[in-house]
């Protein structure tokens, strides 16, 4: 399922506090705030099973400079949903590639296989959970890789979380409900400019204009800045 629930396509309903809730797909329990108003619960592994493992190959034979465009391509690979987690790793494999096209130094496939270790460790909801959008943290992630960084390093550890914060304000300022495409696109207009500012590269962004507002329920409408559905079609 595109949206909703992966098995039904039920809403998924969110609790304040997480309970152990045993995975309808692999069977393991892992605790989780989380599940579909049909009682399905599917973890984050199994959620983005398949669709994260095709992001660098994709990513590899791509010359596109925008990270708009990157981020775009890889949301219309089969088994990436409207939410979840695989948007932490999407985000970042984007960023990584559109500096290296834009002439940045780094080691794509490298760095492409260690953005999906990283990004693949931040659950799902983190968002509202933890006050931490997976896409801000995957840019900060690729910052990180980018510049080699560490819990002991000096500049380039302040930097990181720089990065980070910075598309979080730019992401917390349009509000919510969350919104995975909205809130990617958001992290990748905010971060070219950072880039920019501290390793002097220059990452072009476009116009995002969102085409998946019909699959999101929550969809804010006209308060996104990606919207351009006519309001009689976009979601209640």
């Amino acid at each position: 399922q595109f949206s909703g629930c992966a098995l039904c396509g039920a809403p998924l309903v969110y609790r304040e506090e997480s309970r152990p809730r045993v995975c309808n797909v692999c069977g393991r329990t892992s605790p989780s705030n989380a599940e579909c108003a049909n009682g399905h619960y599917v973890c984050d592994e199994c959620h983005s099973k398949g669709s994260t493992a095709l992001f660098k190959p994709w990513c590899m034979e791509s010359s596109e400079k925008d990270p708009i465009v990157l981020a775009e391509g890889m949301m219309r690979i089969q088994g990436v949903h409207m939410h979840g987690p695989e948007h932490h790793v999407l985000v970042g494999s984007a960023l990584l590639t559109s500096y290296r096209n834009c002439g940045g130094d780094v080691d794509l496939p490298t760095a492409l296989e260690e953005m999906l270790r990283r990004g693949s460790q931040v659950p799902g909801g983190v968002c509202g959970l933890w006050g931490s959008c997976g896409a801000a943290v995957s840019c900060g992630m690729a910052y990180s890789i980018i510049t080699g960084s560490t819990p002991l390093s000096g500049e380039s550890w302040g930097r990181c979380n720089i990065m980070t914060s910075r598309c979080l304000e730019a992401i917390g300022s349009l509000g919510g409900p969350r919104c995975c495409k909205r809130d990617a696109f958001t992290a990748l207009r905010a971060a070219p400019a950072y880039i920019s500012e501290t390793l002097d590269v220059d990452i072009p962004t476009g116009e995002a204009v969102c085409s998946f507002s019909s699959g999101n329920p929550q969809c804010i409408g006209r308060r996104c800045p990606y919207n351009r559905a006519d309001p009689a079609l976009e979601p209640k």
